[in-house]
């Protein structure tokens, strides 16, 4: 990591050819240049898409998922209610301790079905990473980890597969990236934050977690997003990185690399905010586009 500029999330390895088309850097001569990319397969469909419309950042929110017949409102959970759930300690949707987060709402004693992604997924990570700050037993048990080993629920590789699970099963719970699953019709929490407000999963949600942190932010990016103060922001947020080489080890490589950043830092973000992803605040993106043109 010490050879690396922090721009992608690498949890679960994917495999990505980018086949471009650029300028030398005398600019006299043209050369095809393949960047195979590995990474997180949460974005793994905008990376494609960048690819496709070439020829970092971008923030992720993790929303939480339920199917609870008759609630009349978007249940509210907070982060230690959360984490019993995933324990297997809360078991019932008329457990006092979510009652009293939804006194205006009288939820049915319907057993809870935990849902939850198979090891190696970055929503595991993001999803644990929150559960261990709010809960020191979640911590003690299972802790942050892209593979957490999951005391109860039934476990989905493909996001897509969790959610139709959850769409047919009464009184069950999963986690998933908000843009997989806010078309699918269903039913999304609202989450306590760190300011004590419910908040639900949006694109200004997702960005305001950003723009709380950005005095925090170290120069390489690698800064937690999870329960980020502010009224407004969504606790359950993440960056996704690349990550690039610091040093230059092939010019024409090198110079294929600052260009597809910096488009990706450019027009790339527009498309990323079409596909339901929030792009960077741009103080934020300014600060990363200082990064790349640094690169050598």
């Amino acid at each position: 990591m010490k050879n690396c500029a922090v721009f992608a999330f690498s949890l679960t390895a994917i495999l990505l050819a980018i086949s471009l088309t650029v300028l030398s850097p005398d600019g006299l001569a043209q050369t095809q240049m393949v960047l195979v990319t590995t990474g997180s397969t949460l974005p793994e469909q905008l990376y494609v898409l960048w690819g496709d419309e070439y020829h970092k950042t971008v923030l992720v929110g993790i929303a939480v998922f339920y199917n609870v017949p008759g609630s009349a409102t978007s249940i509210r959970l907070s982060g230690p209610t959360l984490a019993n759930i995933y324990l297997g300690k809360t078991t019932s949707w008329s457990d006092p301790e979510i009652a009293r987060l939804n006194p205006n709402d009288k939820l049915p004693d319907l057993p809870i079905k935990v849902l939850h992604r198979t090891g190696g997924k970055g929503s595991n990570y993001i999803f644990s990473d929150f559960l261990s700050k709010l809960s020191p037993e979640f911590q003690a048990k299972v802790g942050k980890n892209v593979s957490p080993k999951w005391p109860v629920g039934d476990a989905f590789s493909r996001c897509q597969d969790l959610l139709a699970n959850l769409a047919k099963t009464s009184g069950a719970i999963g986690y998933a990236e908000l843009r997989c699953g806010e078309k699918s019709g269903l039913a999304i929490a609202r989450i306590r934050n760190a300011a004590g407000e419910f908040v639900k999963p949006s694109t200004k949600s997702i960005r305001d977690v950003a723009l709380a942190m950005e005095s925090t932010m170290t120069d390489d990016f690698r800064v937690s997003l999870t329960n980020a103060p502010g009224k407004e922001s969504y606790p359950i947020v993440s960056f996704t990185w690349f990550y690039v080489p610091v040093h230059r080890q092939d010019l024409q490589r090198s110079h294929a690399v600052n260009e597809y950043l910096s488009w990706v830092y450019a027009s790339g973000q527009e498309i990323a905010q079409a596909q339901g992803y929030a792009p960077l605040p741009q103080s934020v993106l300014q600060k990363v586009r200082a990064k790349v043109a640094a690169l050598h």
